[in-house]
Parts: structure tokens; C-alpha cells; sequence
């Protein structure tokens, strides 16, 4: 896939994951995410970043209760005969993350135009925050 068509796959979107959600935004490619999982609760804040070999990367620095630590997550796509392969790099296993005549269980149905991160990253950093100062 061209760059930009992965970036018209991701601009303005939430990807929705089972215990959180990652935003893109279209200006300046910020990211921010959040989670709320077995581990606990964390959030992020950095970039997304698309190259010309057709890989998306989340570049950002992650806070949890546990501290505070940067990450990069990168995906391969690849476009044939309309369907949309992705994998997670490195030695990801590639699979259709939309298919040519789209399916309800696609991957790519998480990616929704809607905000899901605002309103949840601000609740979870002030929620860390106010954990992290009752223990000093």
C-alpha cells in the first residue's frame, strides 16, 4: 500500500482494542490511547508515523501505576485484489485486516470515525494521577 493510503485508512479514526482504544489524528499524526486491562489501567501520547514501505507506526510514551515507558508498535500492510493484509512487526503473521467485499468481523471495522479516546485518556490520567500522589 501507498502512504497514502494508509493514511486515509487511519486519519481521524479510533482503532477500538479489547480493553481500550487508540487515536489518530489526521493534524500532526498525534496519538493517544488508553487501556484498561488485566494490568491495570495506562495511557499514551505520542505519533503515528506512516513510511513509504507501506508500515504504520504508534510511537509513543505509555504511564501506567508502574511507571512511565516509551513504545513503538509498527504494522505491515499489503493490498491485493482489494483486500487489505496486515501484520505486526516484527514476525507478525500476516492477515486480512479488510477484506475486497468487507466483512462484520473484519479489523478494520474497529477503525470508527467516532473519538473514543478523549473523554477515557482524561479520566485515566486523572484516576493515575491521583494514585500516584496518594503514594508519595
Amino acid at each position: 500500500m501507498t502512504a497514502g493510503e494508509i493514511y486515509d485508512l487511519y486519519r481521524d479514526k479510533s482503532w477500538q482494542w479489547d480493553s481500550g482504544a487508540g487515536r489518530m489524528v489526521g493534524a500532526d499524526r498525534q496519538f493517544s490511547a488508553w487501556t484498561d486491562g488485566e494490568t491495570g489501567k495506562s495511557w499514551a501520547e505520542g505519533r503515528w508515523i506512516i513510511t513509504e514501505t507501506g508500515w504504520m507506526c504508534l510511537n509513543a510514551t505509555w504511564h501506567s501505576e508502574q511507571g512511565v515507558f516509551p513504545a513503538k508498535t509498527c504494522f505491515s500492510h499489503r493490498i491485493d485484489n482489494g483486500t487489505i493484509y496486515q501484520k505486526r512487526e516484527p514476525g507478525g503473521e500476516w492477515y486480512a485486516f479488510r477484506n475486497a467485499e468487507v466483512h462484520q468481523d473484519d479489523e478494520a471495522s474497529k477503525l470508527v470515525s467516532t473519538d473514543l479516546v478523549s473523554r477515557q485518556l482524561d479520566a485515566i490520567k486523572a484516576a493515575l494521577g491521583a494514585a500516584q500522589q496518594s503514594e508519595q
